[in-house]
């Protein structure tokens, strides 16, 4: 098994059906009425990503391994799956270390950010493919992948056992509109948030936010390390100590 190849993710999610929209109804001067808009629509999902499988698996098919989603950030979008690689675990893994976990490592299209569907899909395709130990399953991200980060375990914490965000934010809302069972994951969740403490990019009160909005929504287990002297690289020192995946690793949901 080659542990550093090349794929494709291509998610094709069709409406049950064709519909055309019903016209407007002529609007009454004066009057409030009641309408409703309704479509239906079409949506393509398609990612390019690294995949890194330990050296380890081929001797031992049977067995199950956690499993890392790393998130770039804005600088290594588009289509050249090699910028993937500049920074954080696939940087590690091209200059030859050998992990103990399962490495997805996606390419975010240009022009856009993370898209959270297509991320669980992502994640939904690799799980059913792999042999990955659902209840050790973490992601990380940087700068964009840190927002990126964020996003996804608001959404849905249950899928996660940890998560690092590095110099990132996010939505607080999500964790004021958590459902009773998101709730209820994401007070177990085990939280390790980065940030240098002179980022100008992405400034730390974004990751300060983040993480008392995950306090008051239940998260017991969560701190944030700020590096006094770092800029919006907060992510190399992180990523080169290796109590970092030591702390990943013994993480289980």
């Amino acid at each position: 098994m080659n542990p550093f190849r090349f794929a494709t993710l291509a998610i094709v999610l069709l409406a049950a059906g064709c519909s055309t929209p019903s016209p407007s109804p002529k609007p009454k001067p004066g009057a409030q009425t009641s309408n409703r808009f309704h479509r239906e629509v079409r949506a393509v999902q398609d990612l390019g990503y690294l995949l890194y499988v330990p050296k380890a698996a081929a001797a031992e098919p049977a067995k199950k391994w956690p499993l890392v989603l790393f998130l770039h950030g804005a600088g290594e979008r588009g289509t050249n799956l090699s910028k993937v690689a500049f920074h954080g675990p696939p940087k590690l893994v091209a200059a030859g270390r050998d992990f103990p976990f399962i490495l997805v490592s996606p390419q975010c299209p240009e022009g856009q950010v993370w898209d959270s569907d297509a991320l669980f899909g992502l994640l939904d395709q690799v799980q059913s493919s792999l042999p990955v130990d659902s209840k050790r399953v973490y992601v990380t991200g940087l700068s964009m992948g840190g927002y990126g980060t964020w996003n996804l375990i608001s959404r849905h914490p249950e899928r996660f056992a940890a998560a690092a965000p590095i110099c990132g934010g996010g939505e607080r809302l999500r964790t004021l509109l958590l459902e009773p069972a998101q709730r209820e994951a994401i007070k177990s969740l085990k939280v390790r948030v980065y940030h240098g403490g002179k980022d100008g990019v992405v400034f730390p009160e974004e990751s300060q936010r983040m993480v008392e909005a995950f306090r008051r929504a239940g998260t017991t287990d969560i701190t944030l390390t700020v590096y006094p002297e770092a800029g919006h690289d907060s992510w190399t020192e992180t990523y080169n100590n290796p109590q970092f995946f030591d702390w990943l690793l013994s993480q289980s949901r």
